[in-house]
């Protein structure tokens, strides 16, 4: 094994770096076997496998990801609502203080980040790789905000389901070796979400019953390799679901195939079902779509009970806030994580926890030319006792 040698003195040069960022016993042991011919390469490639895919949709982190800081940021609206006491920040001024709407929204995420780095007692420059991505074109709140951190940085489009695809992504890069430390977040605003995608403010639209009001919010979860905290266990990526549903005032019908498609797949790659989860969280389904989504579950024989809530659900009292079918945009989910999910879990209400969040693949220009509206989903599961 002539990568022996190279092995051994790649170790020697890099030692002080080694023992700063923490060389595992395990992972020292096998380096050590490896050099003195105890192991074989096929072996130690064997013993040193990252992950492991379970079916097709779904991989299980073997080194799991803590969750060392997370924060939330909400909007004056959503700071009125149910959980307006758990959110870090709640901004009384729709502008944050900004010229704009899109600023406004740029301003949050930044704040959103800041927040979790001080919280994960992490300064931004020590991050390996920011995920984040929002609702607008070219995904520029994410950009801006972003933008005099000096950090690597992966713009991702997920639409409401960019929580769940920030986390999966970055759990698996810490999985594969590739960072040690990377912040996933996401936001949206519904003041900049209705210009691009409906109507100006001004012009004073009626809502159709089965609309959902975009969440001015944002959440912001930083992960690490090592570490105390809630671990991300499992990854579900989602696949596009097209159930011809074309009405852009009834997204939660369009997403619920989506929601359904990839909790059934995560059931099937992993033997669980409900009953192996304190809490199933979709997000921003709405009304709607969550009953569209439970119908369909059990049509398949599954048991949701108490355990199947939606984010959409949650962040807003449907009955006084006047907000149709519930909440959505990307700041729903990722709100609602890390304002009550990710401390329920710490304080021991749950401990293993199901989070799908839901997207609508749609754009103005795709809805203006009569396409339907594609979903996906994408699930983690959190779990609390993981070492």
């Amino acid at each position: 094994m002539a990568f022996r040698p190279y092995l051994f003195c790649c170790l020697q040069k890099n030692r002080g770096t080694a023992i700063k960022e923490g060389l595992s016993g395990k992972t020292a042991l096998l380096i050590f076997l490896l050099f003195r011919g105890k192991l074989t390469a096929q072996k130690t490639s064997e013993v040193f496998k990252m992950g492991k895919r379970l079916g097709r949709q779904t991989v299980l982190l073997s080194m799991p990801p803590v969750i060392r800081g997370y924060a939330a940021v909400a909007g004056k609206k959503e700071g009125e609502g149910p959980l307006g006491e758990c959110f870090d920040y709640v901004s009384e001024d729709s502008y944050f203080g900004e010229q704009s709407w899109e600023k406004a929204e740029s301003h949050m995420l930044r704040q959103c980040f800041s927040l979790a780095c001080d919280k994960a007692k992490l300064p931004p420059s020590e991050l390996d790789y920011i995920f984040s991505g929002d609702l607008l074109n070219q995904c520029i709140s994410s950009a801006f905000a972003m933008r005099d951190t000096a950090v690597p940085y992966f713009g991702t489009y997920g639409a409401c389901s960019t929580m769940a695809e920030t986390l999966s992504l970055g759990a698996m890069l810490i999985e594969g070796g590739f960072a040690s430390r990377v912040c996933a977040l996401t936001g949206s605003h519904f003041c900049s979400a209705e210009r691009q995608y409906r109507f100006p403010l001004e012009y004073g639209g009626l809502r159709a019953p089965t609309a959902q009001w975009t969440v001015t919010g944002s959440g912001a979860v930083v992960l690490g390799s090592k570490g105390k905290g809630p671990r991300i266990t499992h990854v579900t990526t989602g696949v596009i679901c097209d159930a011809g549903i074309d009405d852009v005032a009834n997204m939660g019908a369009a997403m619920a195939p989506a929601a359904h498609a990839t909790l059934t797949a995560h059931f099937a790659d992993t033997g669980r079902s409900f009953e192996d989860y304190d809490a199933v969280f979709t997000g921003d389904l709405g009304a709607i779509g969550h009953d569209i989504l439970q119908s369909l579950l059990h049509k398949d024989g599954y048991d949701t009970g108490v355990k199947y809530m939606d984010c959409g659900m949650l962040i807003y009292d449907v009955k006084t806030q006047g907000v149709n079918s519930g909440g959505s945009g990307c700041g729903c989910s990722a709100s609602v994580l890390c304002a009550h999910i990710l401390p329920a879990i710490e304080k021991g209400i749950w401990k293993r926890v199901l989070f799908a969040a839901t997207g609508a693949l749609m754009s103005p220009t795709s809805a203006q030319q009569g396409e339907s509206i594609p979903g996906i989903c994408h699930a983690v599961v959190i779990e609390s006792g993981v070492e």
